[in-house]
């Protein structure tokens, strides 16, 4: 393990402690409600302050990009961080979120963590050097029809969100699997994907937070990602399909229909 990636592990797992300690006392937690639907706890903003403070010892000059405290710093190394990827899970006792690091270098990313303090499972990449959980490699799912398949996908949640069209690709994808999974934490979901338990994923409104790390691990676990024409914005429209190389052409015809009724 490289020692950057390294310090981002030990960064993970120090604010996976401090939400598993607080998981034991959800209804002592202090929360405030950002936009409707979209929450923060003062257990996000623990565990962010512990990741950056990590990290900061090491690489003072690096600069970050987190949910809570945005941009900090000016670099051409960026750390990516969601600090509790599925609050609303976390602060309704639904053990399904994670901790989201990744680090960007010239705008391209160079590693990746994704740790799930509830099962202890950490998920890691290194560009170029392979995708692992808990240091086993992890490779995308094999399967080859999407009517065997098992997708995952976030509902759009923000006020103004594209809610009817959504619901169409949902129909349309349901039609066409053998079936849709929504745990309600993206990073959490693209590693999933990463590993082979889910075969492809798709979803919008999202942040770069949501998807750095787990973009990292699949592309090196083998998998494709791009936005919902194929391309690479995703980081910027926040729209993004993801899938093993097989199923990621077949889920982009399927989603396409529906793709030219949503606004640019």
């Amino acid at each position: 393990m490289s020692p950057m990636l390294n310090f981002a592990v030990k960064a993970a797992r120090r604010a996976g402690d401090i939400i598993v300690r607080a998981s034991d006392n959800i209804e002592k937690i202090k929360i405030q409600q950002k936009s409707t639907n979209d929450f923060v706890s003062e257990i996000d903003r623990a565990a962010e302050s512990a990741i950056i403070e990590s990290i900061q010892k090491v690489y003072p000059d690096h600069a970050f990009l987190a949910e809570e405290s945005g941009v900090t710093g000016d670099s051409d190394y960026v750390w990516i961080i969601d600090p509790l990827d599925g609050t609303t899970n976390f602060l309704h006792g639904f053990p399904v979120y994670a901790v989201s690091i990744a680090l960007s270098f010239k705008g391209q990313i160079q590693l990746a963590v994704v740790y799930d303090p509830n099962r202890n499972d950490l998920f890691t990449a290194t560009r170029g050097g392979g995708a692992y959980l808990n240091e086993k490699r992890i490779r995308v799912s094999k399967r080859e029809k999407l009517i065997d398949c098992l997708i995952g996908t976030g509902f759009p949640f923000q006020m103004g969100a594209d809610i009817d069209t959504y619901a169409e690709m949902f129909k349309a994808l349901t039609l066409k699997t053998a079936g849709i999974r929504r745990p309600g934490a993206a990073a959490l979901d693209l590693a999933y994907l990463a590993a082979g338990r889910i075969d492809g994923f798709w979803e919008m409104g999202l942040k770069p937070w949501d998807m750095a790390a787990g973009v990292l691990l699949i592309t090196e676990a083998g998998g494709l990602v791009g936005d919902f024409s194929g391309e690479q914005d995703f980081l910027e429209s926040g729209r993004i399909v993801a899938g093993n190389p097989k199923i990621f052409a077949q889920m982009l015809k399927v989603l396409g229909p529906h793709v030219k009724k949503l606004p640019n």
